[in-house]
């Protein structure tokens, strides 16, 4: 927490008020607290970092089960880099496969063991999310939470920092 009070000192003469500044604080915090908690429900029960489900969640919803590399990317919201290190992990662990698409593109596909990985990893996790947060929230609280998430997604998505 002091780290977070200094940092918010250093806010405060920036322009930001005692409100934004809770706003902020508060969000951070929860948002990183329950990406931690999840990850970590993840790695226990089945061995899945929560890159590792995102991907194999994306893929198994594809038509195919197959995208191409730069739509992933887009779709997962990560830079090339990222995507390409993430794959070859999971490659290396027989979860996932690239093929060529095409004379130039290429597809990542979901292998039929990460299939099986997912499919194992599936239950707990949507308990978890139950658990840490939906069942926190009322059904009008949760459809307000999406609103606000959807409104920050769409200006954080529009603001996307050029290459």
């Amino acid at each position: 927490m002091c780290q977070l009070v200094a940092y918010d000192g250093v806010m405060a003469l920036h322009g930001l008020t005692e409100r934004e500044l809770h706003a902020w604080r508060v969000s951070f915090q929860m948002l990183e607290l329950l990406r931690t908690r999840i990850e970590q429900q993840l790695q226990a029960s089945s061995g899945l970092s929560n890159a590792d489900y995102t991907v194999l969640a994306l893929l198994s919803e594809a038509p195919g089960r197959r995208m191409r590399l730069f739509e992933l990317s887009q779709v997962a919201g990560w830079e090339k880099s990222r995507l390409h290190h993430q794959l070859s992990r999971m490659g290396t662990r027989g979860l996932v496969a690239r093929e060529r698409c095409g004379s130039r593109g290429m597809e990542a596909v979901i292998t039929e063991e990460g299939l099986a990985a997912l499919r194992k990893a599936a239950p707990s996790h949507a308990r978890e999310v139950r658990r840490l947060f939906i069942d926190s929230l009322t059904v009008e609280e949760l459809d307000q939470f999406a609103g606000i998430a959807a409104t920050l997604l769409g200006r954080l998505q529009d603001d996307r920092p050029l290459a």
